[in-house]
């Protein structure tokens, strides 16, 4: 009898499409009985209710394909922005669509016309400021060469190690300004400009040619004082900002018998160590070794 109900519960369920409670009416069972009866027998279709987002999602799909964020999403169709994002996460924004570069180019507008007087301000005021200092600078004697271009030395050239004795000057630096004060020292030191060899040290990427020309026509060096260059190995993958027209790699400056000069060097930093430190106390010997 039992399965005599159960094949006429199906019947009724799939072949005519009756509800659950037209089905219970004409067996006259109960509800957890007739669940019993149809377990694994599917719903008739008409019986399904339609998504009632499955337009609002297929446009969200469309929207994400042109470009658009997730905020501008759930902003145009109405919907949580949390909704919209579970709707498109599978499908990354493509940087490159028009509307991102429309979207980037208006906020670039609107940033620097909201920043702009206060740039221009800025820039006026920092070049009041530059113009004060070169007028407080002036003209550089003798012993302010002598100071200048020890410091600048001690902090961009090579030093000699207790493991690893190197009397010899070898200044590296990527600014023409800053190099150029060097062999201005050197001079003041009677290192005449021929004596040195210099050597351009630069990533392979660039063009060596024209950098080596641009660093000998800047710093007026003999050209047949520099040496083959020193290449760095490019890295593609390496999100490097030295690129283009205005990278120029550094300049190294080597100075051949230099050793008593360094000597000079390493007493004249000695000596404005010790008047520094001397400002905030004692200072024992040990401490400007």
């Amino acid at each position: 009898m039992s399965d005599e109900l159960a094949a006429e519960a199906r019947r009724l369920r799939t072949a005519e499409g009756l509800s659950l409670a037209q089905i219970r009416a004409r067996l006259g069972i109960g509800k957890d009985r007739l669940y019993d009866l149809l377990r694994g027998v599917p719903p008739p279709e008409w019986t399904r209710r339609p998504n009632a987002k499955d337009d609002l999602r297929a446009e969200a799909l469309r929207l994400r394909g042109e470009g658009w964020s997730v905020t501008d999403i759930a902003t145009e169709l109405g919907v949580a922005k949390s909704t919209a994002y579970q709707w498109v996460r599978h499908l990354p924004l493509d940087p490159d669509s028009e509307r991102i570069r429309v979207r980037q180019a208006h906020s670039r507008r609107m940033t620097d016309a909201r920043w702009a007087e206060h740039r221009r301000e800025r820039d006026e005021r920092q070049a009041a400021v530059h113009a004060d200092e070169l007028d407080r600078v002036g003209s550089l004697d003798e012993r302010d060469l002598l100071l200048l271009g020890a410091a600048v030395y001690w902090c961009e050239g090579s030093k000699s190690k207790p493991w690893r004795r190197n009397d010899r000057l070898t200044f590296t630096n990527s600014d023409p300004g800053l190099v150029a004060l060097f062999l201005w020292f050197l001079e003041s030191c009677g290192v005449d400009r021929a004596t040195p060899s210099y050597r351009v040290s630069i990533h392979e990427s660039a063009d060596v040619e024209a950098v080596t020309s641009w660093w000998i026509e800047t710093l007026g060096i003999p050209a047949e004082r520099v040496r083959a260059p020193t290449l760095k190995r490019h890295r593609s993958t390496t999100n490097r900002r030295n690129t283009g027209a205005t990278y120029r790699g550094c300049m190294v400056i080597d100075v051949p018998g230099s050793r008593e000069l360094y000597w000079r060097i390493e007493g004249v930093n000695r000596a404005l160590a010790a008047q520094a430190l001397k400002r905030f106390g004692e200072v024992s010997a040990e401490a400007l070794r």
